[in-house]
């Protein structure tokens, strides 16, 4: 029994409060996000008022920290957003989420295979000439993302904690070096700009800067002291996003006069190079060969962040005989190899498939599987915030502020945001494709599954129906002894 209970349970007492955060950080890859979301945001949102569309989101998800971080303390789980939702709203509810995710976070991994692949043949030809297709690129940056997460969570954690150095320091480097010689202006924060352009979409913009945070719950069973690491990761991955994102699009709006930000963004749309021409001006041209070399570490970073959270939904799921048993297996350290092989083999295949088909990833293959997949976890959010709602209303809880009030302004307001990024989905997807627009379609085979499974399992498979009762049971159990534990801590 213990070999069997063993194959099947994560690493226990792994992650502290840092590696965590290095786990959440390098999924939003912030220079990455900088490329892209930043550039994107200025160009079709708001313009020079772009900081304060990344501060508003990041107010927004702290106040939804809130009622997550409540959340968390009571329920260790691998589970995530699928845990919560089951927890909240019942057996349906929670089959709904988990099939949510899991199309979400592994389309998810299968566009960073054309975002890695893309910008190391494009990188890696300009400063080698070596020219191989993308899709070996991304095949070999997958491969090495399997590897790693194999070896276990603690050894994925400090590479991405590495990697989250380097990035961030090269942007701080970008951005004091810019405020050094504009100055301090703080016009970027005027009325005028804020509401420049189109502020919705630039809201819209900066909240898909902020996916990956919502993962510090997936590790809640590998790490230490979960009902204090897991709430304060949270609040601290949301705030440094925030911060990071903020501070250099407003350095990008300096360099570029905040009048003249969206003009000059939309110059450089197309081509995608609005920071390094900057950074050529304000940091010279070594240091932008090395922004350049340090993007495809982010990239990399972000593929493998996002395979281990794909991995661990796969995980949660075949525990609870959702999907097959065989996902639960994990290694003598505590990895669910089997999830990971399975995980990156569906993203392998379907890149592949898009590769055969000749079809470029950056006007493909990247829009439809990460558009597609930040609409899945946007909408987990707004379940989460429900389902935290009403499990805290069943308790009865008194703390109205933490489970009532400000999880109530958290679904309000990411339920605005997913209705924007479904009204506007070729924006959030970067194309108007009549297959990519048709993706959230997606979303409603996902509920009505949801709504088949949790009848089926009832009728045809009521041990595994009620387990999932059990499992919640569970895992609220452990959470509560690991709250106990911590608070007669010294």
């Amino acid at each position: 029994m213990e070999n069997h209970v063993a194959a099947t349970a994560l690493r226990k007492e792994t992650l502290g409060t840092p590696g965590i955060v290095f786990l959440v950080l390098a999924a939003v890859a912030p220079l990455t996000g900088t490329v892209v979301v930043a550039s994107l945001a200025i160009a079709l949102g708001n313009g020079g008022g772009t900081p304060v569309s990344f501060l508003a989101i990041a107010a927004l998800f702290l106040i939804f920290a809130v009622g997550y971080a409540q959340m968390s303390r009571v329920l260790v789980n691998a589970g995530g957003f699928y845990a919560f939702v089951l927890k909240g709203l019942g057996r349906t509810g929670g089959l709904i989420a988990g099939l949510i995710a899991t199309l979400g976070y592994n389309f998810f991994v299968v566009g960073t295979i054309g975002t890695s692949g893309f910008f190391m043949q494009t990188v890696i030809s300009q400063l080698t000439g070596l020219d191989l297709h993308w899709y070996f690129w991304g095949l070999l940056s997958i491969v090495a993302s399997f590897l790693l997460a194999r070896r276990g969570i603690d050894i994925s954690s400090t590479v991405l904690g590495i990697a989250l150095v380097l990035e961030t320091l090269v942007l701080l480097v970008f951005d004091v070096s810019v405020f050094v010689r504009t100055g301090f202006s703080v016009e970027a924060f005027s009325p005028a700009a804020i509401f420049s352009g189109s502020l919705p979409i630039g809201l819209l913009l900066a909240a898909t800067a902020f996916l990956g945070f919502e993962a510090t719950s997936l590790f809640g069973e590998e790490a230490k002291n979960p009902s204090r690491t897991v709430p304060r990761a949270t609040y601290i991955a949301v705030s440094v996003i925030g911060v990071v994102f903020a501070l250099t699009s407003w350095a990008v709006v300096s360099a570029t006069g905040v009048e003249q930000a969206q003009g000059a963004a939309q110059d450089h749309l197309e081509s995608g190079d609005l920071l390094f021409s900057l950074a050529g001006q304000y940091l010279g041209d070594p240091l932008v060969k090395v922004m350049m070399v340090l993007l495809l570490v982010s990239l990399f970073a972000a593929m493998l962040a996002f395979h281990n959270s794909a991995a661990r939904y796969l995980f949660a799921l075949g525990r609870a005989r959702v999907f097959p048993h065989a996902l639960a297996r994990t290694n003598a350290g505590g990895s669910p190899v089997v999830a990971c092989i399975v995980q990156a083999l569906f993203a392998v295949v379907v890149a592949g498939a898009f590769a055969l088909a000749g079809l470029d990833p950056i006007t493909s293959l990247v829009p439809s599987m990460i558009g597609f997949g930040t609409l899945c976890i946007m909408v987990l959010q707004v379940l989460a915030a429900l389902a935290i709602i009403v499990h805290f209303r069943r308790q009865r809880d008194p703390r109205l502020g933490r489970t009532l009030i400000a999880p109530l302004i958290a679904m309000l307001g990411l339920g605005t945001i997913v209705v924007m990024a479904i009204v506007n989905f070729d924006i959030v997807a970067g194309s108007d494709a009549l297959a990519v627009r048709l993706l959230p379609l997606l979303l409603v085979l996902a509920v009505l599954g949801g709504l088949f499974l949790g009848p089926y399992l009832r009728r045809k498979r009521p041990a595994v129906y009620a387990a999932l009762a059990e499992d919640m049971d569970r895992t609220e159990q452990e959470g509560s002894r690991a709250g106990a534990s911590t608070s007669v801590a010294p």
